[in-house]
């Protein structure tokens, strides 16, 4: 079980890193440019969905104080709904006004 939480760490440092690159460079991975219009957005997104990914490993090998589950459950729901709600905002279209 262990390798499982391991893999879904390391996928949330990974998101961590493109969630960085996107807002501070404005780059996205090579099949993601073509849709992405708002790197800032995009790369939030990513930071949310890294950290979830990542806090969960960290509860899970001890590295920090475990709270209850619920607690757990709830925020990192929270923290990956609001993270695929980010990543999706980022590739609308821009909003033009005319006037």
């Amino acid at each position: 079980m262990e390798w499982v939480v391991g893999v879904g760490t390391v996928l949330g440092l990974l998101f961590l890193a493109l969630g960085v690159a996107s807002i501070r460079t404005g780059w996205t991975l090579p099949w993601a440019r073509r849709h992405v219009r708002h790197h800032r957005v995009y790369g939030t997104g990513a930071l949310l969905m890294g950290a979830s990914c990542v806090l969960q490993g960290l509860f899970y090998f001890g590295a920090l104080p475990t709270p209850s589950w619920e607690v757990r459950f709830f925020a990192a729901n929270a923290l990956l709904l609001t993270g695929i709600l980010l990543l999706g905002a980022g590739q609308l279209p821009a909003v033009r006004r005319n006037g």
